[in-house]
């Protein structure tokens, strides 16, 4: 199988499983007319692999850590870690009551230069929140890799403005 796709071959591919239309109400409230599924590229490893291979170029030189969002961003971040050699993180939503106990599995992030991973950020409320939860374990943010910025204007984080946000694609990509 091969992982040598031009780029806008990639995002042809990518539109073509997991555009979808009708009404979709999306995390920050918005309702979009236009929805990628995550889950159809992400679950297909012609695609996967590839679309690895393009968040990796984005990633700072200086980071320590990639850290997956729950739920999208974790498969990005575990085929993102075979390709760079990075270690992973995974990034709950919240601190679980069990075990551990942290919002934060896999690696001990505390003084470490981290890089998000997300799927698909329209306003990155999620990434805000994520942003917080590792803030607080002690993390150095570099910023967010994301596959698809679906949001309007320049890519950003609309509570976190100083955080970098790198997409692979834009929703005008995968709109041609």
């Amino acid at each position: 199988m091969t992982t040598d796709i031009p780029k806008t071959e990639l995002a042809k591919q990518i539109a073509a499983i997991a555009t979808l239309t009708g009404e979709f109400t999306l995390r920050s409230g918005q309702v979009a007319h236009t929805y990628f599924d995550k889950y159809r590229f992400e679950g297909d490893p012609a695609l996967l692999r590839p679309l690895a291979k393009e968040m990796a170029k984005l990633i700072p030189a200086e980071t320590d850590i990639i850290a997956g969002l729950e739920l999208g961003g974790v498969p990005l971040a575990t085929a993102i870690a075979l390709e760079t050699g990075l270690p992973a993180a995974f990034v709950r939503k919240e601190a679980k009551t069990y075990g551990t106990c942290r919002a934060i599995e896999g690696q001990d992030v505390a003084g470490k230069k981290v890089t998000f991973i997300e799927d698909v950020i329209t306003t990155g409320g999620a990434v805000a929140d994520a942003h917080e939860l590792a803030t607080a374990e002690g993390a150095q943010m570099r910023g967010v890799v994301c596959a698809i910025w679906r949001g309007e204007g320049a890519p950003h984080i609309a509570n976190v403005p100083g955080l970098a946000v790198w997409p692979v694609f834009t929703r005008a990509d995968l709109e041609r």
